[in-house]
């Protein structure tokens, strides 16, 4: 087993604090910015338009990140305390709101900019949330948060923060899943350029993504206290939805490929 004691916290400064999570989730905008850079200068298209795509995306993750674990995972608390859901430095992002948060931000902005097709942006942009999916999930390890179920495989973590039970590294298991639907992506995407369809890429990554999240959460601590009684977890509910869009969206027939 492997016993895990690393600080959350890099270094301070008095009051001020660089955590790993923060740093982590900093990274997966900055290097996804410079990935959907490459993507643009291949296909020749403006970086002022980059610009502003990287402001819809922080918006819509963050806020979406942030409302989906208030309203899906403790309702009742943050319908009795809203101000709390705006203390984001507390804690508390859900991967599912990121994505439907996304999905909204970019319908806005293709609706801003009616030149680009809703489908063609989220194929691309679904590269670069990959990636962000493996440094968040990297940075829930360095929280020790997000913790896996007591097991007894060789592998197992002790969480010192949390208590001295070997558990599951539910973190590592998703980080390392999102970095390879991220190379998988990529390969795909420069190995055919121009000849896949509108959102072949978005249901791929949302059948990888959401597939692997509804069964990784078998082997997941639930987030909160409702779900011990259910069946399925919150989790794997809102997992389902995505991946059924993910197989509709690679079987669907559509004669109209992109066009570089």
């Amino acid at each position: 087993m492997i016993y895990w004691d690393v600080s959350p916290d890099i270094f301070s400064i008095g009051p001020f604090v660089i955590r790993w999570y923060g740093l982590l989730f900093a990274l997966s905008f900055i290097i996804g910015y410079q990935i959907m850079y490459v993507i643009f200068k291949k296909e020749s298209k403006p970086d002022a338009i980059l610009n502003d795509l990287v402001w819809y995306m922080v918006i819509g993750t963050v806020l979406g990140a942030r409302l989906g674990h208030c309203f899906f995972y403790n309702p009742a608390y943050y319908i009795a305390n809203p101000l709390e859901i705006l203390q984001v430095w507390k804690g508390g992002l859900a991967s599912h709101g990121a994505a439907i948060g996304i999905l909204i931000s970019l319908y806005i902005f293709v609706r801003k900019h009616k030149e680009y097709n809703y489908l063609w942006i989220l194929d691309r942009i679904v590269i670069t949330v990959a990636l962000g999916g493996f440094f968040i999930r990297m940075g829930n390890l360095f929280n020790s948060e997000i913790i896996g179920i007591p097991t007894d495989v060789p592998w197992s973590f002790v969480f010192a923060s949390v208590d001295g039970i070997p558990r599951h590294p539910a973190q590592l298991y998703e980080a390392i899943a999102y970095l390879m639907v991220f190379i998988f992506l990529m390969i795909y995407y420069f190995r055919h350029p121009g000849k896949f369809k509108n959102g072949l890429l978005l249901g791929w990554f949302l059948i990888m993504v959401f597939g692997f999240r509804f069964f990784i959460e078998f082997v997941k601590e639930d987030q909160t206290y409702f779900e011990k009684s259910w069946l399925l977890n919150m989790g794997q509910l809102l997992s389902i939805p995505f991946v059924l869009l993910g197989i509709y969206l690679v079987l669907r027939k559509d004669k109209k490929f992109i066009k570089l």
